[in-house]
């Protein structure tokens, strides 16, 4: 038995499936300059998406911290409440103990005890504080962590079409950029909104307890700095969104060249030049954006401050027209008490001015949370969904007049499919073949459910996919691509990537199974052997023969071989073929085939054009049909094969 793979069988969906985007966050143009398009969809991810009742739902973040939460609370009104005793106590210090009002001189007992409440009041409001940061910082840095891990997961949970038409750049930056920029507003919002607040509302009632008319000089510009603030908000929410987007787009550049196959393709078409013009490009815009951002609202900030600042020289001045006029009794001890209690205010009134700003700025990046945390899988279990029976029927599948069209292919191009059937019986070998496009590895990708037939019914032991748990079924299929994945750890940690719980004895059979246990062994770390990133320590057989050894780990029913020779040299394809050749015996296989001389001891051949199933036999009886397969197999045969030199 010999298999193949063949180049460009996924063909079949054109360009459909490298274009699109998935949702308003992500752009998938043309890697090398801006189409319109582009810049009409970078404009759209400028203007974060309208999230319905998104305050209600950043609140539900803080749900499972309830005890928390008010533990902080009540810490947060306690020290307001405290920052609130010391200008009393001050007032009290200078009418009571500085200057009695009987002319006797400074009373020291009653200064004494004053002095002693007031650093009472401060250490315990400094222990306060320190209880206070750490539960905030805890409950912020977990909701933010769960956010995260919850994107995570419900990413995993997408279909593969949503990762084909969105960058990977694009995600990455949801999931570090957008999480990582609403951290402070997690982290410090609760405690800073509560404390500022209250610390706010007892300031201005102490300052009324003091003197009303001080008070109103304090309360006069307060509607126009609200207006103020709103309006700097919205400008800075804008901002925060183009900000984002352009965080997107560098590390979606980022991804793509400081990869291993990014730097390879700048360096062998020494790109490296306009790859850093890119970067920097998008990084002046970065900066920019920054500096746009940052400095949104400083004016409005720097009046804030002037007109806060000013206030205790205007209430000098009003206290002595009160005063000379005899319009109040305003003491020394009022005035000092006074003007102590606004210089406390300042800080909690520009602290609230910019978490409203910092909200507001903030709503653009949980919008984008949100918005992928709304996207719905298109391929999920059904409520009944069932585990793959177990029988004789085990490795069955079988195709009923399936077609399929990819989800971002447009309505009136073919279907990928269309009408196709066939049954492969289990332990058959079943090659599929064809000119590139005519849909070979859409028939690949249906078999596991990493897509969904759009018509028909694709069946697996009997019974349809569509009513399996697809973690069920896939526990039953190995893939075997031309594009072999391994992460950068070691040669074990790959392996065991199929079954974490595998012994060094199961693995070192795999690795025998897909002749490639010797060349493991004579590394020098041997198994502990660090790949590189995406196996690039390795040569192209070595890589293949670890994917193979993978896939025997787990064990399969049915092993599906998507062009997995296609892209080896004659001498690795022989090695990589032998391999396949052993681990396809007893299961059911399914070949995407190119070299047809793979094939040909194939239990039945399909022959796929244009989506459909022109043609299916054995080897002989399709070259004896002088049909599509035959045409097929005299121009391979025909082709002139450049003879190596034998191997000393």
């Amino acid at each position: 038995m010999s298999m193949g793979g063949v180049h460009g069988g996924g063909g079949g969906t054109g360009g459909a499936r490298r274009g699109g985007t998935a949702g308003a966050g992500a752009t998938a143009a043309p890697r090398r300059g801006f189409s319109v398009d582009e810049q009409a969809q970078r404009a759209a991810n400028a203007e974060a998406p309208k999230i319905p009742h998104l305050l209600r739902r950043i609140s539900e973040l803080f749900a499972p911290h309830k005890p928390a939460l008010i533990t902080t609370v009540v810490l947060v009104l306690i020290g307001a409440a405290l920052s609130v005793i010391p200008p009393l106590l001050t007032q009290r210090a200078f009418d009571d103990g500085l200057f009695p009002t009987d002319g006797s001189g400074p009373n020291l007992t009653v200064l004494s005890w004053i002095v002693l409440a007031m650093i009472a009041v401060f250490i315990v409001s400094a222990l306060l504080g320190v209880w206070q940061t750490w539960l905030t910082a805890t409950i912020g840095n977990k909701v933010m962590g769960a956010l995260r891990v919850r994107l995570f997961t419900h990413l995993q949970s997408m279909e593969l079409s949503f990762f084909t038409r969105t960058k990977t750049g694009i995600i990455q930056s949801r999931l570090q950029n957008d999480v990582g920029g609403v951290a402070g507003v997690l982290t410090n919002t609760v405690s800073s909104v509560l404390g500022n607040t209250v610390t706010v509302i007892s300031a201005f009632i102490a300052m009324l307890i003091l003197n009303w008319q001080l008070t109103i000089i304090a309360l006069v510009l307060m509607p126009f700095m609200v207006i103020a603030q709103r309006r700097v908000g919205q400008v800075r929410a804008r901002i925060a969104g183009k900000t984002q987007e352009s965080l997107s787009e560098m590390t979606a550049i980022t991804q793509e060249t400081l990869s291993v196959s990014g730097i390879l393709l700048s360096k062998s078409f020494t790109r490296q030049r306009s790859e850093i013009e890119r970067y920097a490009d998008e990084n002046q815009n970065q900066i920019r954006l920054q500096v746009s951002q940052q400095m949104t609202g400083q004016w409005f900030f720097a009046m804030v401050n002037i007109f806060m600042s000013s206030i205790p020289a205007i209430v000098y001045l009003v206290a002595g027209w009160l005063i000379a006029g005899g319009v109040a009794d305003v003491t020394a001890g009022t005035i000092v008490a006074f003007t102590t209690v606004q210089a406390r205010l300042l800080f909690p009134l520009m602290g609230l001015m910019r978490v409203a700003l910092d909200l507001q700025t903030s709503s653009a990046l949980f919008a984008r949370i949100f918005e992928y945390l709304d996207l719905k899988p298109a391929i999920t279990d059904a409520p009944d969904a069932r585990d793959v029976p177990s029988g004789p029927a085990l490795g069955r599948v079988e195709f009923a007049e399936v077609s399929f069209r990819y989800p971002d292919a447009d309505d009136d191009s073919r279907p990928t499919l269309d009408g196709v059937s066939f049954s492969i019986e289990p332990g058959q070998f079943a090659a599929f073949v064809g000119p590139s496009g005519a849909g070979k590895t859409t028939v690949s990708y249906l078999v596991p459910r990493l897509y969904e037939a759009s018509d028909g019914a694709v069946r697996f032991a009997g019974v349809d996919v569509r009513e399996l748990s697809q973690e069920s079924l896939i526990s039953h299929i190995g893939i075997v691509s031309q594009e072999t994945y391994l992460f950068h750890a070691t040669i074990a940690e790959n392996l065991r990537y199929a079954r974490p719980d595998a012994s060094d004895a199961e693995l070192e059979a795999a690795a025998r199974a897909a002749n490639i246990h010797e060349t493991i062994a004579s590394f020098p770390e041997g198994y502990d052997t660090v790949v590189g990133e995406r196996g690039y320590r390795l040569s192209g057989g070595e890589k293949q023969r670890i994917a193979i050894a993978r896939v025997l780990l787990k064990d399969p029913a049915v092993l599906v071989l998507d062009e997995a020779t296609s892209a080896l040299d004659t001498i690795s394809e022989r090695v990589v073929q032998q391999a396949l050749d052993d681990a396809a015996r007893g299961r059911t296989t399914i070949a995407i085939a190119h070299r047809l001389s793979t094939v040909v001891a194939a239990d039945v051949i399909f022959v796929v054009v244009a989506g459909r199933i022109v043609e299916r036999g054995t080897h002989a009886e399709l070259v004896s049909a002088e049909g599509v397969y035959a045409s097929l197999y005299r121009q391979q045969e025909e082709r002139p094969v450049l003879e190596l030199p034998a191997v000393e």
